[in-house]
């Protein structure tokens, strides 16, 4: 080792990352993830062009071909993949969650870790194996994300389910997601308990998690911390579900869908299974969980530890999961693999589902603790018998349920892409209404001034678009001020709007919107308005400058919005605009890199963003902390100048508060929050800070500020 001519440590897991000697520094490295660097496609590539030249009707027979084509390195349960192809699909969508939309199918992120490690996804790995002849087919035309749902949708199909459609558009990650928390545990399947203030309490599991352990998608199948009782995992499936944006009814139908083909695997020993993907040596190739001692394949293979269908006929869409669940009693057996299942008692030889290489043998069906909750809750027991009564209202539902579960996070209909896509408008992909009107450059210019003379300030105008905008996230294409939706409730009271003075700049922009000869929305107008305020600030410190504008949103209805599922969007604190709705044990200036990563921008437009906003006076409560200028409203680069000049010391007061002070004269200039001081404390902030308060940066910083800016207006444009 002494003499070896490589370099060691900075390239392996001995490593010691700055975090770990200064843990409390503030990390940047969620501002940076996913770097053009990783991607190999270049600056140029298009992923939406791209499918647009797919053979999309090839792909899928292909895809149904591949379903009975069973490898005998990894063969397929009774000769069909689709149970396989279908659990591959829903753990990579499922991972969504609501509060922050997180998670999900988007990004392909099955293939990197923790998820392609996760216990839950257990030789999901052999799924995305099967699938590479087709993606090596197909190649740039057709992202992992699109090929792992298509191949849902595809399994579904080719066992007799009419799906409600499919929609291209998501385009790969080429490195693992830093962004998502998955929670604080320290071990995969630790008790729930860690995660809950009460695990009794469903309600009280911490945000913004949705599964009930790490290494889960949704819930322990064997009971609440591997206990069975089908009432407490019903209270925790109801949770879960809706954390993840479901209600009773999809929650229903998922469950008994998803349990309607395929299997669960536990016949044999998983104490002799190797390590996941990401643990496994070298020669396992990428792949995890491999049995080297015995058979382990085909109806030795363990997966969940659960062991066996839960219908007649797995590899068949019908009703006999309904049939089976409401018709039998049920009882608590061990699996093979020791893992709490139930088992009917008494069925019919005729019920049970053959095995899987050996027709000739008939096995007992079995039912996870959660299927036990649909028989034994009483809300979910009404929705399974309608279900039981009525074949193809279930398969509609369930059709729109998993649609829903497998594009979610796609985000609204403008970026679904292919000739799948259903005509119908559903309300949770918050539909925006069209416009056909087009503003010329001189009717722009009109309209600021117009907007310019309406007796609200400027700064009342920069924080009305800024707050109709930011409810932006990058994670699932959600908010923005596409729809105006600030106009409506829940929005319009949330407390970081500021009631009163959006009321005041909507009802003013609402009187001149009136007198307009064309009819111009609302969405249009707020963003205008900020443009405008802007372009004037800019003026005021000697830069005259146009603030790129494109019109064409819509404004939505109140009949087209879901109030609460937008509830999760309210901003409970905003650094731009230095506002925390209470105290969080969470450091204001992380929640900030939050913030920031939601609405897709870099630390250099974060910093940028933030100090031209200062200037503005456009924070939340006119507070002046913060405002290093004695020129506010003036778009200029002075909060990083004064943040940077040695000529004032910086000391701490109550509530979390600083002083900044002369130092020649012990007086206080101006006060701070932690937000504003670590623009000058951390590292990589500071020169970040240094770079816009250099002289010759002064016309730079407004230039960049307007980059950013427009940025962020036009986040949810998906059709520019």
């Amino acid at each position: 080792m002494g003499k070896c001519p490589v370099m060691h440590g900075s390239q392996t897991t001995q490593a010691k990352p700055n975090t770990d000697w200064w843990p409390n520094t503030l990390n940047l490295d969620i501002l940076h993830q996913h770097d053009s660097k990783t991607s190999p496609y270049g600056e140029h590539f298009n992923y939406a062009e791209e499918f647009k030249k797919l053979d999309l009707e090839a792909v899928k027979n292909d895809l149904k071909t591949l379903m009975t084509d069973s490898q005998a390195w990894w063969p397929a349960d009774w000769g069909h993949y689709g149970g396989l192809m279908i659990r591959m699909a829903w753990h990579s969508a499922g991972s969504y969650r609501l509060a922050d939309g997180r998670g999900g199918g988007g990004t392909g992120n099955q293939r990197f870790a923790p998820l392609n490690s996760w216990p839950d996804n257990a030789n999901l790995d052999k799924a995305r194996r099967l699938l590479w002849p087709i993606k090596k087919k197909y190649g740039n035309k057709l992202s992992w994300a699109d090929l792992m749902i298509l191949a849902g949708n595809m399994a579904y199909e080719s066992m007799g389910l009419k799906t409600f459609g499919f929609a291209g558009g998501r385009e790969d990650i080429w490195h693992p997601e830093k962004d998502v928390y998955w929670g604080a545990e320290k071990e995969w399947l630790a008790p729930s308990d860690e995660r809950y203030d009460n695990v009794e309490k469903p309600q009280s599991m911490e945000n913004p998690l949705a599964a009930v352990q790490m290494g889960l998608i949704y819930v322990n199948p064997e009971g609440v911390n591997g206990e069975p009782d089908p009432l407490k995992t019903a209270a925790q499936v109801r949770e879960t579900f809706a954390r993840m944006a479901m209600d009773d009814e999809e929650t229903a139908a998922l469950t008994v869908g998803g349990h309607t083909v395929g299997k669960t695997h536990g016949n044999g020993d998983a104490e002799i299974l190797g390590p996941e993907p990401e643990a496994a040596d070298v020669f396992e190739q990428g792949l995890g969980w491999n049995n080297h001692h015995q058979r382990g394949i085909g109806r030795d293979t363990v997966t969940s530890g659960l062991e066996g269908a839960w219908t007649t006929y797995p590899t068949k869409w019908d009703n006999g999961y309904c049939h089976l669940l409401l018709n039998y009693e049920w009882q608590l057996k061990k699996s093979p693999a020791g893992a709490w299942q139930w088992e009917p008692i008494d069925m019919k030889e005729e019920d049970k589902p053959v095995d899987v290489e050996d027709p000739s043998i008939r096995c007992n069906p079995i039912m996870t603790d959660a299927d036990m909750a649909m028989k034994l809750d009483p809300s979910y027991r009404k929705i399974i018998e309608r279900f039981h009564n009525d074949f193809d209202y279930f398969s509609d539902v369930f059709a729109r349920a998993w649609f829903k579960l497998t594009h979610r996070d796609l985000g609204p209909k403008s970026r679904y892409l292919g000739a799948d896509v259903p005509s119908e408008d559903l309300i949770w992909q918050d539909p925006i209404p069209s416009v056909d009107y087009v503003l010329s450059s001189s009717e722009q210019a009109e309209l600021k001034q117009q907007i310019l003379a309406c007796p609200v300030s400027a700064a009342d105008l920069i924080c009305t678009a800024w707050d109709s905008a930011r409810t932006f996230r990058s994670s699932d294409y959600r908010g923005g001020a596409n729809g105006a939706r600030i106009r409506l409730a829940p929005q319009k009271d949330w407390l970081g709007n500021e009631p009163e003075r959006l009321n005041r700049v909507l009802d003013a922009l609402a009187q001149l919107q009136s007198t307009l000869d064309k009819p111009i929305s609302m969405a249009d107008l707020i963003v205008l308005g900020g443009t405008a305020a802007i372009e004037q600030a800019a003026k005021a410190g000697g830069v005259a400058i146009n603030v790129p504008f494109s019109a064409g949103r819509g404004d939505a209805t109140d009949e087209m919005t879901d109030g609460e599922s937008f509830e999760p969007l309210e901003p409970i604190h905003d650094g731009y605009r230095n506002w925390l709705k209470q105290d969080y044990a969470v450091p204001a200036e992380e929640l900030l890199l939050e913030r920031t990563q939601l609405m897709g921008l870099t630390a250099p437009e974060m910093t940028v963003l933030l100090g031209g906003m200062r200037m503005l006076g456009t924070n939340h409560g006119g507070s002046k902390h913060g405002v290093f200028t004695d020129r506010e409203g003036v778009l200029s680069n002075d909060f990083f100048v004064n943040l940077t000049d040695m000529a004032y010391q910086w000391q701490p007061k109550e509530n979390g508060l600083y002083d900044i002070v002369e130092r020649s004269t012990g007086k206080v200039k101006w006060t701070a929050t932690r937000v504003d001081l670590v623009f000058g404390s951390n590292s990589i902030l500071r020169s970040y800070a240094e770079f816009y308060a250099q002289d010759d940066n002064k016309e730079r910083f407004v230039h960049d500020f307007i980059k950013a800016w427009v940025k962020v207006m036009d986040a949810d444009r998906f059709d520019l």
